[in-house]
């Protein structure tokens, strides 16, 4: 089953949602994902959000890709942050403290809105 990853331009941010219905990170899966991932931000502008709404669950392996997606939007000068995130997925990154280097946001209109505002 291929996952889809859509990309739509809200006031200037782009937002990058993973999925179109609840589902989990796994190994069958995240080569695509990832892929998908990391060729839509080579042609972004740096104002990117992860709309995470339909994951339920993510393991290491993903943060390493959204390590790269953030790495490609550093060496840029973007900004860079992640939305939606279901509450299991949101304690991952609390219990390895990336909470403390990509800003999290609880919805998808609170993101825009701060990634639009700054310069």
């Amino acid at each position: 089953m291929s996952i889809p990853v859509t990309h739509e331009d809200i006031d200037g941010v782009q937002v990058l949602t993973i999925g179109s219905e609840k589902f989990s990170i796994d190994e069958e899966n995240l080569e695509e994902i990832s892929q998908k991932l990391l060729d839509q931000v080579v042609s972004l502008p740096p104002k990117v959000i992860i709309d995470m709404r339909h994951v339920n669950f993510f393991g290491s392996s993903f943060i390493e890709t959204l390590f790269r997606v953030w790495n490609r939007i550093k060496e840029a000068n973007g900004q860079f942050g992640i939305a939606n995130l279901e509450e299991y997925c949101r304690e991952i990154l609390k219990i390895t403290n990336l909470d403390s280097v990509w800003t999290i946001y609880s919805d998808l209109d609170s993101a825009v809105k701060a990634l639009s505002e700054e310069a």
